[in-house]
């Protein structure tokens, strides 16, 4: 059995962030596969001291061990201001893997918008780089099933300041505001509407 998955992690001036939400992903998919070698991944994490760097940290496993190697590049966020709805009920990414083939075939079906949001099963999941969230004048809400739990979504759902919901497509008219999240952009707030931010 080979596989290979990858964290990415925010370093800013050489400041690393959410190194613990990380770590628990990490040790998770070793479990999962039965690795019990488990390294300390803020041991291997040395980013520059000046700029904003995404750290790319691959972990490949192979029979009963793995291997890590972590490199850096300068981030630029990429501006997102629609989203295209697709459809797929097939699609899994359970653990963060580098095989993204299946998301890459969704994302060209983005037509004129920036990225996709993906709805499996009726449900909203995620787009193809973020989870997602809305604000129903009340509170933050993201999908209850996504297809990655990623860092930065955890952090805030152990904080209190998002909460889980499963959300259909015509839910979408309810929410007056959207919220892209990953480990590079944090909870990042779009004044859109969800139905006008997301096509159809």
């Amino acid at each position: 059995m080979y596989n290979t998955f990858f964290e990415t992690i925010k370093a800013d001036n050489g400041k690393v962030f959410n190194i613990s939400f990380h770590q628990e992903r990490y040790e998770r998919v070793l479990k999962y596969f039965g690795i019990s070698d488990i390294k300390k991944l803020q041991k291997f994490i040395k980013p520059p001291k000046l700029g904003l760097f995404r750290c790319r940290v691959v972990y490949e496993i192979a029979k009963d061990s793995h291997t890590l190697n972590v490199t850096y590049h300068e981030y630029k966020k990429r501006e997102i201001s629609s989203l295209k709805l697709v459809y797929c009920d097939d699609i899994s990414y359970r653990f963060k893997s580098t095989c993204r083939d299946r998301l890459s075939e969704l994302y060209a079906l983005r037509d004129e918008c920036d990225d996709i949001l993906i709805v499996k099963n009726s449900l909203i999941t995620d787009t193809s780089i973020a989870n997602i969230a809305f604000f129903d004048s009340i509170r933050w809400v993201t999908p209850a099933s996504p297809l990655l739990k990623g860092t930065t979504r955890e952090k805030l759902l152990r904080e209190g300041k998002i909460f889980e919901e499963n959300i259909h497509v015509d839910d979408l008219e309810r929410f007056s505001k959207v919220a892209l999240m990953n480990a590079m952009i944090d909870f990042d707030i779009i004044t859109k509407n969800a139905k006008d931010f997301c096509a159809r």
